[in-house]
């Protein structure tokens, strides 16, 4: 808003400027106060310091300007030291609501003050004032707002980049003790870490829509989920595609884990995978690590939205460790490489765990037509999808084979998912 520095001063039917109720500013702005403890219910809760200190120096501030604008004086420049109390309120704390609810009370009771000995004004006057003093709350409000909300992103940014740093030095290894008691974060002697991965929205595939734009909004939702579910108490360091997350053991179960990570994903609105383990504090980068690599195998195997512990994949982790053995596994179904519809069929076998009716419908074929190509596939590689043994061979091999897809291959799609345990 620009002042109007030509302005003429309010005058009453006796010459005196309609802005002498004001005048005496260091009584009217403890008058000012007072009314806001008795009235403004927030404000009764704020500590004596901040009420005798910044709230009533800026009524001070705010009843110099408005005085200014009723006499028609150039009122620029005035809004600095408005601004810089808004900046403190942000950071202590005191909510906005309460600012701005203080500032219209404010107004309400100067208004008051003005028109109560001047009756005999007339009615283009009182409009005059009216407007003028709406100026003054247009100004000082949006004062307060910008520098409120700017130094609001300031704290929120600092907040962050501390977690972020804290968080990068647990999983550094580094002793975070200082760094800790310096941002004020409190941290945890055990913790569990949690590797998640955030699979694509739906509309990130939609060529009209901006597939990065859509990521984003998924991960503010996730983070505005993780905040509002563990508060100060969660560590991440998350990107659209997933992440670390650290949270303190004594504080979360494993129901409260899987708890969180169908909120995450509700809040996605897209599959969320997670392995997680509980480490002391200075185990943390080894645990992390260790998640990770199992979190690798669970998106390779197409696994459902949900938290896995380490035990329930030690034997898809060790059959994917390197060597002879693997080697020999992987070769079980490489001798279907050139029989590519028997491989299919293998695989929807098992993601439908071996319902022979089932992998029928998924495959559009009548059950003698699976039958017939499971028996091939016994020929052909020497291991019966009839058989415990030749089952669980198979099943190893499809696993390795999935693992050794280029990570740019999805395994989302039912008919490459083998699930942890299926046999």
């Amino acid at each position: 808003m620009t002042a109007n520095t030509a302005a003429e001063p309010f005058l009453t039917p006796a010459g005196w400027p309609v802005s002498t109720p004001l005048k005496d500013v260091r009584t009217v702005s403890r008058q000012m106060v007072g009314h806001f403890i008795e009235n403004v219910v927030p404000c009764a809760t704020l500590p004596g310091e901040a009420l005798d200190g910044d709230i009533t120096t800026v009524t001070k501030v705010c009843l110099e300007l408005t005085r200014s604008m009723l006499d028609g004086r150039d009122p620029q420049g005035r809004t600095e030291r408005v601004q810089d109390a808004a900046a403190d309120w942000a950071r202590e704390g005191i909510p906005i609501g309460t600012v701005n609810h203080a500032i219209h009370e404010g107004f309400k009771l100067g208004f008051d003050l003005l028109l109560a000995n001047v009756n005999t004004l007339d009615f283009e006057t009182v409009a005059g004032v009216a407007r003028r003093l709406m100026d003054a709350v247009d100004m000082i409000t949006s004062a307060v707002t910008v520098a409120y909300f700017r130094e609001l992103r300031s704290v929120v940014n600092e907040h962050h980049t501390a977690v972020h740093t804290l968080t990068s030095a647990l999983l550094g290894g580094q002793n975070v003790a200082t760094m800790a008691r310096e941002c004020g974060i409190e941290v945890s002697d055990r913790y569990h870490v949690l590797g998640i991965i955030l699979l694509p929205h739906a509309e990130e595939a939609v060529a009209s829509l901006d597939a990065k734009v859509v990521a984003r909004r998924k991960l503010r939702r996730v983070q505005a989920e993780l905040a509002d579910r563990c508060g100060g108490k969660v560590l991440s360091l998350l990107s659209v595609d997933g992440g670390t997350l650290l949270l303190p053991a004594a504080d979360y179960g494993d129901a409260e884990l899987d708890e969180l990570i169908a909120n995450l994903a509700e809040a996605a609105q897209a599959p969320v995978r997670a392995v997680a383990t509980v480490a002391a504090r200075t185990e943390v980068p080894r645990a992390a690590e260790q998640v990770h690599e199992l979190l690798d195998i669970v998106h390779v195997i197409g696994a459902d939205t949900k938290v896995y512990r380490p035990h329930e994949l030690a034997l898809e982790y060790q059959l994917t460790r390197p060597g002879p053995a693997r080697d020999a596994l992987a070769a079980v179904v490489d001798s279907l490489e050139a029989n590519p519809e028997l491989l299919h069929t293998l695989e929807v076998h098992m993601s439908t765990n071996l319902q022979r009716s089932r992998t029928a419908r998924e495959l559009f074929v009548h059950t003698n037509t699976v039958d017939y190509r499971l028996k091939r596939i016994a020929q052909i590689t020497g291991f019966d999808p009839g058989d415990l043994t030749g089952l669980c061979y198979l099943r190893a091999a499809l696993l390795i084979r999935a693992y050794r897809r280029p990570r740019g291959v999805s395994a989302d799609h039912p008919v490459d998912q083998i699930r942890p345990h299926a046999v």
